[in-house]
């Protein structure tokens, strides 16, 4: 099974991610770690990326869904903001994708309060002017506990 949870930036994919990979006994990989170091370097100065910035990023990462998928799955945890990106990632029919949804100011909260984190808070404008609303998939709102997030969430993969 692949998965992937989609989301800007402090939205908690990292967190129900992780929590599924646990439950579902698969891999978790966090996009964030297959960032060249260059897009790190613009991330952490606060300039956006652009496309050309994340080809190679998104490419990386079909491979390792690719990979992931013949060893059994994996869960993913990516902005993936775009459609195109997502087209990218989106390697088997059978993918699952999982969209965290939430308020702005409590993204802002969220992401304020980051420690170590190479994603600015600034930066969170940029990527809701990104974002593109799929129109597949589970719309998860994140105005919930991480608890109830995971139980809805699987719900929705056991469906």
């Amino acid at each position: 099974m692949l998965i992937i949870v989609t989301g800007v930036s402090g939205t908690g994919k990292t967190t129900l991610g992780s929590a599924l990979a646990t439950h579902l006994g698969l891999p978790f990989y966090d996009a964030d770690d297959f960032h060249p170091a260059e897009n790190i370097t613009k991330m952490s100065q606060g300039i956006p990326l652009n496309d050309k910035d994340r080809q190679p990023w998104l490419e990386a990462l079909a491979s390792k869904l690719m990979e992931s998928k013949a060893d059994g799955g994996c869960v993913l945890a990516c902005s993936a903001l775009k459609e195109s990106y997502r087209k990218l990632l989106a390697v088997d029919s059978s993918v699952k994708w999982i969209h965290l949804k939430g308020d702005r100011d409590l993204i802002w909260a969220r992401m304020l309060a980051r420690k170590n984190h190479y994603m600015k808070a600034e930066m969170l404008d940029s990527q809701f002017a990104t974002w593109e609303e799929p129109a597949y998939g589970l719309k998860l709102s994140i105005d919930q506990t991480p608890k109830e997030m995971l139980q809805e969430a699987l719900d929705y993969l056991d469906n």
